[in-house]
């Protein structure tokens, strides 16, 4: 196990390097000058050569990405143009939001997901199982903004059950703040709750026909039992899987979300940096993203062992 553990952090950090190596090109490549777009059309020559100087975007490209891994091992990510303080900070102070929503939101799609795909499997063939499916399908199909914008209209301004928009005053309980995430994790958890769904559905009726389970239901067991002892557990390498990948998509997806519904999370700071130009704030965002799925896709790997014991590293 620990050594199945090295080798999978070496990958790791090979990949961020990737990442990393893809992000400061992209960055670096788009027409214009960074420096310049930043700065706006007012600035004085002498204010975009001050501020190049400063991003260190004088120096050859093969120095710029040195420096830039250099900062990157000693986890700075630069400091942003506009909010005037590190990026790590700014990142920070909105990851509490979009922690919670993304917990949320995995937590609302596993809820509808495995419970349903599981009764699906079971009723295969029959009008619940077609009707399951219709709605995964339809369900896939809408987009999280659109669910979003309904859940206002009806819920938040027609039935006042739940806040239009925001986060809460800033002296509000953590119950308040959780109350205004309920509609945007609704929001984005039920379009996402339908690929756990099929894969829930699929895997399912992978194991249900083994020699393992009809031997419980010939022994007499209850189909309770037999379902959620025999068939789930041996069914939940595949739903694991589809949930873990699940989880990172949302990390990304927050950002429709949190613009739909004015919330100041990490999403909602990306698309600010991307209409300023904030490059830094920029690259910062995209990197933790993509070591967040990096860490989602090794915890996945290792619970593997932990739900099936026949799994060894």
């Amino acid at each position: 196990m620990f050594t199945y553990i090295l080798r999978r952090l070496v990958g790791m950090v090979l990949v961020m390097l990737i990442v990393a190596a893809v992000i400061f090109v992209i960055a670096r490549v788009i027409p214009g000058d960074p420096a310049a777009v930043m700065l706006g059309s007012a600035a004085t020559p002498e204010d975009v050569a001050a501020l190049r100087t400063r991003l260190g975007l004088d120096q050859p490209f093969l120095a710029q990405f040195l420096i830039y891994l250099g900062q990157i091992a000693t986890f700075d990510l630069g400091e942003s143009i506009f909010l005037a303080r590190p990026v790590t900070q700014a990142l920070a102070e909105r990851a509490e939001l979009t922690s919670f929503l993304t917990m949320m939101s995995v937590g609302i799609a596993v809820a509808i997901g495995v419970p349903i795909g599981i009764v699906s499997a079971v009723k295969r063939g029959r009008l619940v199982d077609q009707g399951t499916v219709a709605l995964a399908m339809l369900a896939a199909s809408v987009p999280s903004f659109w669910i979003g914008l309904t859940l206002i209209r009806y819920l938040a301004v027609d039935l006042h059950w739940f806040p239009v928009a925001g986060y809460g005053p800033p002296d509000a309980s953590l119950a308040e703040r959780l109350r205004h995430l309920v509609l945007p994790a609704i929001a984005l958890g039920i379009p996402n709750s339908a690929l756990i769904l099929r894969f829930t559905r699929t895997s399912m009726l992978d194991v249900m026909n083994e020699d393992y389970v009809r031997t419980a239901r010939a022994k007499g067991l209850p189909p309770l039992t037999v379902i959620l002892k025999h068939a789930l557990r041996n069914a939940l390498i595949p739903i694991l899987t589809i949930i873990g990948l699940t989880t990172a998509v949302m990390i990304a997806g927050a950002i429709v979300t949190e613009t739909v519904f004015g919330l100041p999370g990490v999403g909602n700071l990306v698309v600010s940096a991307v209409l300023r130009r904030d490059y830094p704030v920029i690259q910062g965002a995209l990197l933790v993203v993509s070591g967040l799925y990096v860490l989602i896709n090794l915890a996945v790997d290792l619970l593997y062992a932990v739900v099936d014991p026949r799994v060894r590293y």
